[in-house]
């Protein structure tokens, strides 16, 4: 029987630590084209069953990118779940090398899904719609500075402001370019704005952060954005159902997208008026409120149809 190996790689600015398991074999190469090119020629002839990366906030593109172009199986995981493996295996200290053994040996025990990878024009579009989050966080922190500003600062403060707001306009009109030159996206934030309450940022946002919308099921989608109610029960303790995880970022843009479907969605409003007369708190009703939605536009991209409630149906 031959053996299967798993490729651990730790991500740095400068460098790549790789751990291969079950050998425990460890190298290091540079974060770089050249480094990259070893790097295949290493690996290329171990076959191996799968690489997995943590997420390192970009560090990890380009050799992410590269070994799958040629061919690897790649994975990104989340660095919790790392943190969390290397904890259960009691591997308590943290350098570079034991990180990449923990990520071997977490591909091996784990062996997370393989999934797509992003091509370069969706990670265009995630980049741009991060880029717009980051300056829309800018203008909200120099809006709340100007109540304490000085006369003088506050000129500066406020030049600052409209000028990233500038620069949000021309973000959004990127994004919208980009969205209107794919016939895929196109179609899919047509059927996604027909809903009431969502607009292009939130349209925008799980077109480039949920690439998995219209392909999972109601289940595994709210549970992947973090809007599922997970257990905690524990023998006669029974605790608070709790959300927990999932990504943040569409989480923000969905509970903006909600508040306006509370008042102006026929479905979600009834559905929140329900659960508020039942006697639910507001942040509880309102996560149901994010995963009804979220719900419904799952559907409504997997079976390509837009909205068509109408509040006298039967």
């Amino acid at each position: 029987m031959s053996t299967e190996y798993f490729v651990g790689i730790d991500v740095s600015k400068d460098t790549l630590d790789v751990c291969v398991y079950p050998t425990q074999d460890t190298f290091r190469v540079p974060n770089s084209p050249d480094g990259l090119d070893e790097l295949m020629k290493r690996l290329k002839p171990i076959e191996p069953r799968l690489i997995v990366f943590e997420a390192t906030g970009g560090y990890e593109t380009l050799a992410v990118s590269s070994l799958a172009a040629a061919g690897l199986p790649v994975v990104v995981v989340n660095p919790r779940q790392i943190r969390d493996f290397a904890k259960s295996i009691g591997r308590l200290a943290k350098t570079d090398v034991i990180d990449a053994g923990v990520i071997a040996r977490f591909a091996s025990a784990v062996r997370p899904e393989l999934r797509p990878l992003k091509d370069s024009p969706s990670q265009e579009l995630t980049g741009l719609v991060t880029r717009r989050r980051q300056i829309v966080g800018m203008i909200v922190a120099e809006t709340n500075r100007l109540n304490a500003a000085t006369r003088r600062n506050r000129r500066d403060i406020q030049a600052h402001i409209r000028w990233l707001q500038k620069r949000q306009d021309q973000i959004d009109d990127e994004i919208k370019r980009d969205i209107k030159n794919s016939p895929l996206w196109r179609t899919t934030d047509q059927i996604l704005q027909s809903t009431s309450g969502v607009g292009p940022a939130t349209s925008s946002t799980l077109i480039s952060c949920v690439p998995e919308l219209g392909q999972l099921n109601h289940k595994k989608i709210a549970c992947l954005i973090g809007v599922a109610p997970l257990n905690r029960d524990s023998g006669r303790f029974k605790g608070r159902r709790m959300i927990w995880g999932g990504r943040a970022q569409v989480r923000a843009v969905l509970y903006m997208s909600t508040l306006s479907a509370i008042r102006f969605n026929p479905i979600i409003r009834q559905f929140y008026q329900r659960l508020k007369e039942a006697g639910k708190c507001f942040k509880v009703a309102m996560v149901a409120c994010m995963r009804k939605l979220l719900v419904i536009l799952n559907a409504m991209v997997r079976n390509q149809t837009k909205w068509r409630h109408c509040e006298n149906k039967p």
